[in-house]
């Protein structure tokens, strides 16, 4: 059905007294309509404020520096606030980290969804009510709690009552900020199952930001991995998983647990993530990586084809071998 959202050198760089910091640096990916695109990487990679910049949510010191944002084929960047407003919810909504935060702690969830749809141009009160109704059967919350406020609902039920209300209108695109990262395990399989139930009912296309490996590799059609601002590895879930290309892909893998084969230790990755102030000229994964290679420090490694994935790495290039 082609492409719903085209990312093409995305950069976002945040202003600071001693210069700017590149958070996000030329990042391209897309996401087919329909499709489950999982961004993982460890805390601090980049994965926030890139879904921050797709969906036109950066606010100061932050800033989209250069690169598109296409979604239905119309690049965001340049749009407005009062252009955007005709997207959001409608066309393209977003689900943010922590449901106690994002939900009004003063409104009910009926209320909350009430002014949503009128903000939209829903003004038939039937219609607000009976579409509230549907939203929260459709998440497995019952009608009775649109008379509730947040406080009074548990974690998993207040993130399924923003995951409704993003829903109220059906949007081509839902982008979700770590939204199982408050739960316990049980919450997070239950949730993400729901999710994956009601994007294959109603057929939108999913950005899910998260650390944890774990709950992507059942869930998300796609994968991208990121490291330090840039994606270093994106391609097919099941293949990334199963033959990662990158050492940190590896590297994330090995430091998660798994309830099958044999008992293995848990492996973490050495050092920590560069300054992104200053950071290195080679491969910004170089002083961590087993495999480094003498020439990874000269030049940012371009994309190489791993299978049906791709990967920056020059352990891909031909002829490549080892540092030893």
């Amino acid at each position: 059905m082609g492409a719903v959202l085209e990312v093409e050198g995305l950069t976002v760089e945040y202003a600071t007294d001693s210069g700017p910091v590149r958070a996000v640096d030329d990042v391209s990916l897309s996401v087919d309509a329909g499709e489950f695109l999982g961004v993982v990487g460890e805390s601090g990679c980049g994965k926030s404020t890139m879904l921050f910049a797709i969906a036109k949510l950066l606010s100061p010191p932050a800033a989209i520096t250069a690169g598109a944002v296409r979604f239905g084929g119309t690049d965001l960047v340049p749009m407005s606030d009062k252009q955007l407003a005709s997207l959001r919810w409608t066309r393209m909504s977003v689900v943010m980290q922590s449901a106690m935060n994002a939900l009004n702690p003063v409104a009910s969830i009926g209320g909350q969804f009430r002014d949503t749809m009128v903000a939209h141009g829903v003004k038939n009160r039937d219609e607000v009510h009976d579409r509230s109704v549907e939203m929260m059967r459709l998440v497995g919350i019952d009608p009775i709690h649109l008379k509730s406020f947040p406080h009074q609902l548990s974690g998993g039920m207040r993130q399924r009552a923003m995951i409704a209300m993003a829903l109220l209108f059906t949007p081509e695109l839902v982008i979700m900020d770590e939204p199982t990262s408050a739960l316990d395990v049980v919450a997070q399989r239950s949730l993400m199952v729901q999710i994956k139930q009601l994007q294959e009912r109603l057929g939108f296309a999913v950005v899910f930001v998260t650390h944890d490996m774990s709950l992507v590799s059942h869930f998300s059609d796609r994968l991208a991995v990121m490291y330090a601002g840039q994606v270093v590895e994106t391609g097919p879930t099941r293949p990334v998983f199963d033959q990662p290309a990158h050492p940190y892909t590896r590297g994330l893998l090995d430091a998660f647990p798994s309830i099958t084969g044999p008992r293995v230790p848990l492996l973490g990755i050495p050092g920590r993530p560069p300054e992104l102030r200053d950071p290195p000229p080679g491969c910004r994964f170089a002083p961590r990586c087993p495999l480094v290679l003498p020439q990874c420090s000269d030049a940012p490694p371009p994309f190489f084809e791993a299978g049906p994935a791709q990967a920056r790495c020059l352990l891909l290039a031909p002829k490549a071998t080892p540092h030893e």
